[in-house]
């Protein structure tokens, strides 16, 4: 038996007018404009041989009729929507190949995997880390890189999700024995050094108008993550990344003893392979990560 389906054109723009009542509303999320909108409702309702919005002025309001179809076509779209995001995802495989930067890795990631791996249970998340700024295609099989940028990625998409900025931090013990209470303070401290981030105390020493060299005293580090680790034990004071220790910050192990200057970092970026850019586990994944970010 044949279905009695009205125009689904038609029928896609009741549902987004309805649910604004408003045809430049939904216009805009249409990306059409209000005369189409509102040629397609004509459309419905000479098709359905009834009203499905009162016209008052330039405002339209859903009949009753029109209030109670609202419902049935949007539980159909949204039983559409749930059949379609299955089939598309079917064919896909469900692990997820992550390789990130070791600091960002730990500080910032696995803290909030297990919002991602609730959304998506049935997908195995893969971790891997690394400290090279190299291109995707020369660091391993994985399917979202996450470096800092910009750089130069061939043959990838990408996109910026998570600004960094960079302030002194250490531990309560070490400055109640000797205060910081300006940047000049630093040079009767050890400064605390990674390998990864070389010029980063040199590049927040001149913007304080503090000469770098007055810093004598300093340890250094092969890891990041290790220099962040011994400034929460005391043994000196780090450039701390925000908001990759907010929650050292909040728990008081680190704390920032002097609040300016404050230097604008690169930023965080996801990297996909381009061939692989629009597979939809992994396009969930980076937008994920941008609105965790948003958070």
């Amino acid at each position: 038996m044949s279905r009695q389906l009205p125009p689904l054109q038609a029928l896609r723009a009741f549902e987004v007018a309805a649910r604004f009542e408003n045809f430049s509303a939904a216009a805009e999320e249409l990306h059409v404009t209000h005369g189409a909108v509102s040629r397609q409702i004509a459309v419905l309702e000479a098709w359905l041989g009834m009203p499905v919005f009162h016209r008052i002025g330039k405002r339209v309001q859903l009949t009753d009729d029109g209030r109670r179809y609202l419902l049935t076509v949007q539980a159909a779209f949204d039983n559409i929507a749930v059949a379609t995001k299955q089939l598309r995802e079917s064919g896909t495989v469900r692990v997820l190949h992550i390789n990130a930067l070791t600091t960002f890795a730990m500080r910032w990631l696995l803290p909030r995997l297990s919002g991602f791996q609730r959304l998506y249970p049935g997908v195995e998340l893969k971790l891997s880390t690394s400290t090279s700024d190299k291109p995707l295609g020369e660091l391993g099989e994985f399917d979202v890189a996450i470096r800092r940028g910009p750089g130069h990625w061939p043959n990838c998409e990408s996109g910026e999700f998570l600004e960094e900025s960079e302030l002194p931090v250490c531990s309560p013990a070490l400055i109640a024995r000797s205060p910081i209470r300006q940047a000049s303070d630093l040079a009767q401290h050890t400064l605390l050094h990674s390998d990864t981030r070389p010029d980063a105390w040199s590049k927040w020493l001149l913007s304080a108008d503090v000469a770098p060299a007055s810093c004598k005293k300093r340890q250094s580090f092969d890891h990041f993550y290790l220099a962040l680790q011994a400034a929460v034990d005391g043994l000196g004071v780090a450039l701390g990344p925000l908001p990759l220790i907010t929650d050292e910050l909040a728990s008081g192990r680190l704390v920032t003893p002097i609040a300016e200057p404050v230097i604008r970092a690169r930023s965080y970026w996801w990297i996909v392979a381009r061939h692989q850019a629009q597979v939809p586990l992994i396009r969930h994944f980076c937008d994920w990560l941008q609105q965790e970010a948003k958070r």
